[in-house]
């Protein structure tokens, strides 16, 4: 079974690219070697908001809170199982 587990946090004024950065070093490190970890995806939106979405096989590792002044609310996160692939 295929899950993808999403991971979107918004960052406060003006620290969008610290909370890129944060993901970058210290979330993506953390998750490399996990077992089941197929791959990672990494996007950024308007409004200073990074997306994380991680592909794995079987249960997904979560991903951490970055620091709370790097954040305007709460993370949010989803995990997805696969339906259909072409």
């Amino acid at each position: 079974m295929t899950v993808a587990a999403m991971w979107e946090a918004r960052a406060a004024d003006g620290r969008a690219a610290e909370l890129a950065a944060w993901v970058h070093g210290t979330a993506l490190p953390a998750l490399r070697g996990s077992a089941g970890l197929d791959r990672t995806e990494v996007l950024a939106a308007q409004g200073g908001r990074v997306l994380l979405i991680t592909w794995w096989d079987g249960a997904p590792v979560a991903v951490a809170d970055p620091p709370a002044d790097l954040l305007a609310r709460p993370v949010h996160r989803w995990e997805f199982t696969s339906q259909h692939v072409e």
